[in-house]
């Protein structure tokens, strides 16, 4: 089969958390370059439109749906804003998360909670919601969600971030075993450092140039560097992968993962 026609995505339709900026545009950019039908979903309506009329005009179809990923009702108000537009949501992408940089001493309860709320509850939340409505429409899907590298190995400052994205690579795992046999695909990106507007300042710092340094491709990450990967887990090329969780780090994490 040639690679056009095994990573199509037409006649599908995503949905993606926390599209309106970093790794999530670019997430909806691709998924809408390659045929699927995109709802964008975040709080920020604004770049959440600026984003739908940039698909558009490449020639995709994409709507903004502006939702806070903690509010169920607002949760079922997407995919049903996702349905009327484009039919049953087959593809998800868990991509909506915080981070913090406080040492454990310092963490507050509030900040513990928000972070397990946004990088893990809601991934589980959106998952169940998704595969819901592909069982009662007998769809068939995908399900990739977002962890990091972080989910592998902790680091000091933030730990309710690397407990909250192993937690994401504990129930992809779960979740892939689950519903494999119902046609539904759960697995996971890891990603690495990679650069973006909010981490840009501290990636060029002295820090960040020694972070760079450890990493065996010597290099953090790029536009274009999770294509790929995003592409295999979500089209047919992954048609026989389940509960995986694929680290894109220029091999940050090699032998952490067993």
């Amino acid at each position: 089969m040639k690679a056009d026609t095994l990573f199509d995505l037409t006649g599908e339709v995503a949905l993606v958390t926390g599209a309106s900026s970093g790794l999530g545009l670019r997430f909806a950019e691709v998924l809408a370059a390659n045929g699927a039908r995109v709802a964008l979903v975040a709080r920020r309506a604004d770049r959440l439109n600026d984003l739908k009329q940039k698909i558009e005009k490449a020639g995709g179809q994409a709507i903004a749906i502006e939702a806070d990923v903690l509010d169920r009702g607002a949760m079922r108000r997407a995919y049903d804003a996702a349905e009327k537009a484009f039919g049953t949501v087959t593809i998800l992408l868990n991509n909506a998360g915080i981070a913090h940089t406080d040492r454990a001493v310092d963490l507050s309860e509030d900040t513990w909670k928000n972070v397990l709320a946004i990088d893990l509850d809601a991934v589980f939340f959106w998952s169940q919601e998704a595969a819901r409505r592909m069982l009662a429409a007998n769809r068939r899907g995908a399900i990739v969600n977002i962890a990091s590298v972080l989910g592998f190995n902790a680091s000091k400052g933030v730990v309710a971030y690397a407990v909250a994205k192993a937690g994401v690579v504990q129930l992809t795992k779960a979740l892939g075993m689950e519903w494999a046999n119902k046609g539904i695909r759960v697995n996971g990106l890891a990603p690495g450092w990679f650069t973006t507007d909010i981490n840009r300042e501290f990636l060029e710092s002295e820090r960040g140039q020694t972070i760079r340094k450890e990493i065996p491709m010597e290099r953090f990450g790029q536009d274009g560097d999770l294509d790929g990967p995003l592409l295999l887990l979500v089209s047919q090329a992954g048609r026989f992968m389940a509960g995986e969780t694929i680290a894109v780090d220029g091999g940050q994490t090699v032998g952490l993962r067993g």
